[in-house]
């Protein structure tokens, strides 16, 4: 991380009465709390590592299902039926790995594509039809051949 931001980080939370929530994806790998600047910002903040939603228990299935259920709450699409990403939810934690960027991503994709084509509904099929990060998609390699292979779009 660049002296400059560390230095805004800084300067922020030494000026600004209010908490911080800093978010970044391995964090202790990109120098952050490194050297001088580091050592003054790692003096402020907590790291609370963070993993996917797991799916093995009854808990743990029931918080998937929470997020899922107020993600769906959050859709603005005419003829979407409530529950539909709800009944979804298994296949939805297969698809994405439990990781939420993934999910979110792929409900916002499939709810532009309602958008644009007309039909304000998400369904399982037009789920399919969208291609998710690299991360989530080598999860699910077989699955993401056989959309190739079927001519969604892909980008390389």
């Amino acid at each position: 991380m660049g002296a400059e931001a560390s230095d805004q980080i800084k300067y922020l939370s030494e000026r600004i009465p209010a908490t911080f929530v800093l978010a970044g994806v391995d964090v202790e790998g990109t120098g952050l709390f490194a050297g001088r600047r580091g050592g003054q910002i790692a003096s402020r903040y907590t790291l609370i590592p963070t993993s996917p939603f797991r799916h093995k228990t009854e808990e743990q299935r029931g918080s998937w299902r929470s997020l899922v259920a107020t993600l769906e709450e959050s859709l603005r699409l005419r003829a979407h039926r409530p529950g539909t990403l709800l009944n979804l939810s298994s296949y939805l934690h297969d698809r994405t790995s439990g990781m939420i960027g993934s999910l979110s991503h792929l409900v916002r994709e499939a709810a532009l594509d309602a958008l644009l084509d007309g039909s304000e509904r998400i369904t399982k099929a037009s789920l399919e039809r969208v291609d998710l990060d690299e991360s989530a998609e080598q999860q699910n390699i077989p699955r993401a051949r056989r959309r190739r292979r079927r001519g969604t779009k892909h980008v390389a």
